[in-house]
Formats: structure tokens, sequence, C-alpha cells
């Protein structure tokens, strides 16, 4: 099997890239614009929420953690994008196989540590609205830290296992069908056998451990708006003002899920051009979206910002 596969060193190609060759110039401007709006709007909420003694709280502690997700996510993948799409006029895009593994290494436990991120926030919110008497004493810095790292770590614990299976894989092909890499992607390449089977049920073990808070999230946001149909309309308001915007980025996070769980089901199509802008879209929306929603619709950081950027329009 290995004499039919490539070797650790071997390179992948980025087929999708083809496809866009006559438009690379254009999509490159485009996309370049997209990253930089990204940096600036991550990195203005992430400072505002860092100098505002104000915002110290758990929940703009979970906002600002997820936004840094967001902002290395996005220096992970633009970037390397904004270079494919250089490189494309030229021809197909290749990629050494380690470096294909180390970005999908990033790209996956930045990943499921959000969506544990966003579970936390979960249940910030529920014990804030649900259990106001009791909030201080369960939510406390030492155990906000304490789901900070659990948030960071597990999930890369876990990659790193998924990582080390997948590089010892032979591969068969060698096109991947994204914009960018992922170890799933490696794993669909490979000759098969147990190796490759044992790789493909740790990849549903890990997105059944980190996916699972899902589950706690609804059940979270549905207690929220059974407590709030019973108080009164400004304990109501008050109370769906601050979870809107975690329920947006939520739902736009599962929704990428799930177009990343399809994506997996057309890796098998290199034909498929749709795969590929599937794949860009998938990292291009919710980069772009979350610090929209949580500039725009945390009222607190919105004033900061407002504040924030007006001075410097007057200066």
């Amino acid at each position: 099997m290995t004499s039919a596969g490539f070797n650790v060193t071997s390179s992948l190609t980025l087929v999708g890239f083809s496809s866009l060759s006559g438009h690379s110039s254009l999509l490159f401007f485009v996309f370049l614009l997209l990253y930089l709006f990204v940096l600036f709007s991550d990195s203005l909420v992430i400072y505002i929420i860092c100098s505002q003694r104000a915002l110290h709280r758990p929940m703009f502690a979970f906002v600002a953690s997820f936004l840094l997700n967001s902002l290395t996510t996005s220096t992970l993948i633009y970037p390397k994008l904004l270079s494919d799409l250089l490189l494309s006029g030229a021809g197909l895009v290749q990629v050494s196989r380690t470096l294909c593994l180390c970005q999908g290494f990033f790209v996956s436990s930045l990943g499921g540590s959000s969506f544990m991120l966003l579970s936390a926030m979960a249940f910030d919110r529920y014990l804030s609205i649900c259990h106001p008497m009791h909030y201080a004493v369960l939510v406390t810095p030492a155990k906000v830290v304490l789901m900070l790292l659990l948030c960071w770590m597990l999930p890369s614990i876990l990659v790193v296992v998924t990582m080390l299976l997948a590089s010892r894989l032979a591969l068969c092909r060698a096109q991947i069908n994204r914009a960018y890499c992922n170890i799933d992607s490696i794993v669909t390449l490979s000759c098969g056998g147990a190796e490759a089977q044992l790789s493909g049920i740790y990849i549903l073990l890990f997105t059944a451990v980190v996916v699972f808070p899902a589950a706690f999230v609804l059940f979270s946001y549905a207690r929220i708006l059974f407590i709030c149909l019973r108080r009164s309309r400004s304990f109501s308001n008050k109370a769906l003002q601050t979870c809107l915007p975690h329920l947006l980025v939520f739902f736009n996070f599962l929704i990428s899920v799930y177009l990343d769980l399809m994506l997996r089901r057309l890796q098998s199509n290199r034909e498929s051009h749709s795969t590929f802008i599937t794949s860009i879209l998938m990292m291009l929306v919710p980069t772009v979206l979350n610090p929209v929603v949580y500039g725009l619709k945390l009222k607190e950081v919105f004033t900061h910002v407002k504040r924030l950027l007006s001075c410097r329009r007057d200066s």
C-alpha cells in the first residue's frame, strides 16, 4: 500500500483554483480588502474589551477569546489564499503535505475551540439570566480562566492525535477540491485500509466531542426564552438583546459545520467546482460576520466603538 501512495513529503494539488484563473486578479483585491477588514474589526473589538474595565466581565472575556480565534484563523487562511490566487494564473496550486497538515491542525483546533467558546457563552448567559442570585458565586474569574483553557486545550489535544494518524497514511490521490487544507481531506485521499478507517473514526469522535455542546447551547437559550416570557417586558428586552448576537454567531457557525460535513461527502468528486466555492464561503462568511455582529449588536461594545471612531475622526 505504501508503494502505491505518495510519501510524506509529496505535494498535494488544490485543483479548484484553476477554475478561478480568469478572475484571479479581481478576487485577489476582494479577498485582500476583506482580510484587512477582518484584521481591523477583530482587533478593534478585542482592544476595546481589553482596554475598558467596564467590559472586564466573563461574557466579554469569551467574546474576546472567540474573536481572537477568528483573527488567528483568518491570518492562517487569507494570506495563503491570496498567494494561491496569484499563483493560479500560472497553473495548478500545489502545497506540501506537511504544510497541509499544519494548516489543517490549526483550522480544526481553532474551529473546535470556537464552538466550545460559544457553548461557554451560552452557559454564562444561562446562569446570568436564569440564576442571577448565584451568578457571582458560580462564575468566578478562576472558573472563567479554567473554562478558557479547556476550550483551547481540549480541541488541540484531540486534533494532534488526528494529525499524527493522518500523517502516517499512504495517499493514492493528490487533488484537494478546497480553498484550504484540512485533515479530513488528507484522510479522504488515502488508499484506505485499517489506518484510514481509524483516522476516520477518530475524526468523527472529535466532531462529536466538539459539536455535542450544541445541544446544551440550544437548551440554554430555550430556557432563557422561557424565563423571558414569564418576566417583565423590560427584563425580556434586555436579556434577549444580550443573547441575540450570540445566537446569530452560533447559527452562523452551525451552518458552517453543516457545510463542512456536506463537503466531506462531496470531496470524492474532484471536478465539482461548487465544492471549492462552498469551502471559500464557509471560511469567508463567519470571519467577516463575527466582528460585525459583536461590534454592532453588543450595546456596550458598540458604544465604545462609536466613541473611539468619532474621536479619531475629530482629531
